[in-house]
């Protein structure tokens, strides 16, 4: 009798913690149905529709994707899109990496949040600003144009405003940010005792590096760099201030779609082409730390 009440009681309290479980996931759970699962299980039934005129035709057909496809103009932004976001990732994990390392391995402890401070202060500032921001350093009357006209570089000002240039020194410049931080926290948490171990086996600084320190730290790039890869290719504001209309991205071409044509099952489509353009690099990002850590 002892036992089965022991086992009731414990049934008891597992019920109770389950309960208590539930009840502090359950806001979390019904926030992301409501505004997350129910909004993409419409847009993506709205894909399959089509527009006639002004009217919203509830048919249900492939035709949106097909015509992504099929049309030039519309499969070129997903392109545009790819090669812009690789592009900022590699360039912004170039930069990010010295800049965190320098900061984790070189400045004191007592200045490392002040480096961290200075290194976050784009954050403080509006995203539309700093693009106007590059905009007018970059243009014709630039301070870059100028710089290089009065050392003798150029004669004549080069075009680097709304052009595909411009959009990427935009988005390095948000990101490198972004990755130092990801980078840094990685940096700090790896014990010394690593390094000299492989200082004991006979490993230079070099070696040392490339062998304990850098595969020790390619979580942290990883995740910075689906970080970046997610913000880069579904940003708007930055290629449309930058990049101007010479280059649409995704994004600009999902806006021109509900801004001027209000074709809203085609600029669903081309959002859920979007989506799997992200979820592909998450699959591809999560198997890669998956391998690693087995």
């Amino acid at each position: 009798m002892a036992d089965a009440g022991t086992l009731t009681s414990v049934t008891a309290l597992e019920d109770a913690d389950r309960r208590k479980a539930w009840g502090f996931v359950a806001p979390a759970l019904l926030w992301t149905i409501a505004f997350f699962v129910v909004p993409f299980a419409f847009m993506a039934a709205m894909s399959l529709w089509k527009r006639e005129g002004r009217d919203l035709v509830r048919v249900w057909n492939f035709d949106n994707y097909a015509r992504f496809f099929s049309e030039n103009a519309l499969f070129q932004g997903l392109v545009n899109s790819l090669e812009i976001t690789v592009i900022v990732t590699v360039i912004s994990v170039l930069l990010a990496y010295p800049l965190a390392w320098i900061i984790a391995e070189r400045v004191p402890k007592r200045l490392q949040r002040m480096a961290l401070i200075l290194a976050i202060l784009p954050f403080w500032t509006s995203y539309v600003v700093r693009s106007y921001s590059w905009l007018l350093v970059l243009s014709k009357n630039g301070v870059i144009n100028q710089l290089f006209m009065n050392i003798g570089l150029i004669s004549e000002p080069l075009e680097l405003a709304s052009t595909r240039t411009a959009t990427v020194i935009g988005f390095v410049h948000f990101f490198v940010m972004l990755l130092t931080l990801t980078i840094y926290s990685n940096l700090i948490q790896l014990s010394p005792n690593y390094r000299r171990a492989a200082a004991d086996l006979g490993a230079n600084a070099f070696q040392t590096f490339w062998h304990v320190v850098l595969p020790l730290t390619l979580p942290g790039i990883m995740i910075g760099a689906f970080l970046t890869f997610v913000l880069c290719i579904g940003d708007y504001v930055t290629p449309q201030i930058l990049g101007g209309n010479n280059e649409l991205v995704l994004p600009q071409i999902i806006m021109l779609q509900l801004g001027r044509r209000a074709d809203f099952p085609m600029a669903a489509a081309l959002s859920i082409v979007l989506m799997l353009a992200v979820t592909v690099a998450y699959v591809a990002c999560a198997r890669w730390l998956k391998i690693e850590r087995a």
